[in-house]
């Protein structure tokens, strides 16, 4: 046991499961956290040596609530810890714990973790921020760089998340059943904000918000595991997977943007795409569906077809139709559009998007396809100023490079 790497992924495994029942038995947060943390630092004295235990979870849930009980009272009596060898020994109270630890305890430590990270009374930045170090055990270091914030801000914002969930009074029992499904709804919308912040990495910090995808994906998994039968949250998380699936293409090697019809699909992930249909096909099943599995739906055809030219348009154009009477948003029609533009031509998707230029002036997507559509409707003057309009907008300097070349195609077509 001298490599010890191992012990990593153990205590990331375990860290969800173990802090929500510290939670449940300290109700706070911060003493849950520093309970944990004492935890994981006498597993790595200890495994090492005793190799890991029977469950990681148990022996982290007891080993940190003795930890930090015994804090308590040494700072109440000033009374010396034991012995370090003298608390090693777990091995009984350990087996004790694990058979008390069943599924649906379980279930309902991860759900109240969630819960609470994902507070109704807390802004989504702050939702996000508190789940990534909480739930995640990122760094606020970590944290900051991905979010481009100084770690002094990232701080704040998390102590403030903390400040607030304690002054709401909130309430540490198992939600019912009606609530239980209204907080889930925003528990998925956090971690697709944390998977979105991720996919659409910025340049300047491109391997650290590339990793919130994949942490996006983990928490998807872990919510997968607390509702297995959820159709939602099946979509959910076959949505992030197959849009993970095509990130290795998504970007030329000068780190401009490859659109989908032009990416080398032999590229794509396919153990991330076979995960992600297999969801969708699951889902699908249940007959219940919802936004998240129609998007999903739509990632799998583009999945499925091994050339650009394979995609079923038509399909995809009857989901977005769904999504918007599931979901009604200006972005849904927009990007029905492109479907529509494959199937009845430029001049029906710009009629389709058009309305739209009110609640999209300020979206760099919404010029971008416009200026796409005139372009192919010879229309290359109007096409300038949409096109000029998306890179006052670009968020990247990927985004403003990609429109560059429709403005030099532009002008090499008026030559």
């Amino acid at each position: 046991m001298n490599d010890i790497g191992w012990i990593d992924a153990v205590l990331g495994s375990a860290r969800a499961q173990a802090i929500g029942a510290l939670l449940r038995y300290f109700r706070d947060l911060d003493t849950a956290e520093e309970a944990f943390q004492e935890a994981c630092l006498r597993a790595l004295k200890t495994w090492p040596l005793n190799g890991p235990p029977r469950d990681a979870a148990a022996w982290l849930i007891f080993v940190g609530r003795n930890a930090a009980m015994d804090d308590v009272r040494r700072r109440a009596r000033h009374v010396a810890l034991p012995d370090e060898a003298a608390i090693s020994n777990l091995e009984d109270a350990e087996s004790a714990l694990v058979d008390r630890l069943d599924g649906q305890q379980y279930r309902d430590d991860i759900l109240r973790l969630l819960f609470i990270c994902c507070h109704p009374g807390l802004p989504a930045t702050q939702q996000i921020a508190l789940a990534l170090r909480i739930v995640c055990g990122l760094s606020v270091k970590q944290i900051a760089r991905a979010f481009l914030v100084s770690e002094a801000a990232m701080e704040q914002r998390i102590t403030r998340a903390k400040a607030r969930i304690a002054e709401a009074g909130t309430a540490f029992e198992t939600p019912g059943t009606a609530e239980r499904n209204e907080r889930m709804a925003t528990v998925a919308a956090m971690i697709y904000l944390v998977f979105n912040e991720g996919y659409s990495a910025r340049s300047e910090e491109p391997r650290a918000r590339a990793a919130l995808a994949e942490e996006g994906i983990w928490m998807a998994r872990l919510l997968l595991r607390v509702f297995p039968h959820e159709p939602e949250v099946m979509g959910l998380a076959a949505l992030l997977l197959l849009q993970q699936a095509r990130a290795p293409a998504r970007f030329d090697a000068d780190g401009g943007i490859v659109l989908l019809e032009n990416q080398d699909r032999g590229r794509w992930d396919q153990e991330r795409i076979a995960e992600g249909l297999a969801l969708v096909d699951k889902a699908m099943r249940h007959r219940r569906p919802g936004p998240y599995q129609v998007q999903a739906a739509i990632a799998a055809l583009h999945a499925r077809a091994k050339r650009p030219e394979n995609t079923d348009w038509a399909q995809i154009d009857l989901l977005y139709a769904n999504l918007e009477r599931l979901q009604p948003s200006p972005v849904v029609t927009l990007n029905r559009a492109v479907a529509v533009n494959r199937l009845r031509g430029p001049q029906a998707a710009l009629a389709m998007i058009e309305p739209l230029g009110p609640r999209l002036a300020g979206y760099f997507y919404f010029h971008g396809v416009k200026g796409a559509l005139l372009r192919q409707l010879d229309r290359r003057a109007e096409a300038r100023t949409a096109f000029d309009q998306a890179i006052a907008l670009a968020n990247t300097p990927a985004e403003a490079a990609h429109i560059r070349q429709h403005l030099d195609h532009l002008d090499k077509e008026s030559a």
